[in-house]
């Protein structure tokens, strides 16, 4: 016996026969399946297979790599040489302690002119600069800063702390060093 055709199916509300839409919609799926089935695993993807006695030995293809790993290239650091720090050394041609101590009893009135003082350090001298410490009897440590010629002293700052903005901003390293970061009558 033949096969029977099928019939038309029309919508509800139309005139013209539905077109079945289930075929259109398979065969696409299928075809997108096909596709994906005809690629499989690319060469270099796949393990390899092991050869048997009875089979020929097969060959792979390693990839190799595009780019040689390399270690990070290590920081450049500048390792500076010690260089002698710009320090203060016992004046050699004055001022003399005395005359440190003279300015401060004088003019300058930071000594009553009973006070007993012994010099601890100093005069030291750096740039036309100069640094005293005096132990002043009933007193704590002196630190003095001068600056200019024997003849002509003049007094910057006197006391316990004599890292005043003048010494930090206008005094020579070896003075500043002494001032600021010194250790007194060391």
């Amino acid at each position: 016996m033949p096969p029977i055709p099928p019939r038309p199916v029309t919508c509800p509300g139309s005139s013209r026969p539905a077109r079945p839409r289930a075929p259109r919609a398979v065969s696409a799926a299928l075809l997108a399946l096909l596709a994906l089935a005809a690629c499989g695993t690319p060469p270099e993807l796949r393990e390899p297979v092991a050869a048997t006695a009875t089979a020929a030995p097969t060959s792979t293809v390693t990839p190799t790599p595009t780019a040689t790993p390399t270690a990070p290239a290590a920081p450049t650091t500048r390792i500076r040489t010690p260089t002698a720090a710009p320090s203060a050394a016992p004046c050699g041609s004055g001022p003399s302690a005395d005359r440190v101590v003279a300015l401060l009893r004088g003019n300058a009135r930071v000594l009553p002119r009973d006070a007993r003082v012994t010099v601890r350090r100093g005069p030291l001298c750096a740039e036309g600069w100069q640094y005293t410490v005096l132990a002043v009897t009933g007193h704590e440590e002196l630190q003095v800063v001068t600056r200019g010629k024997p003849a002509a002293l003049e007094l910057v700052t006197a006391g316990t702390d004599v890292c005043s903005a003048e010494v930090r901003a206008a005094g020579p390293p070896g003075i500043r060093t002494l001032a600021c970061d010194g250790v007194p009558g060391a």
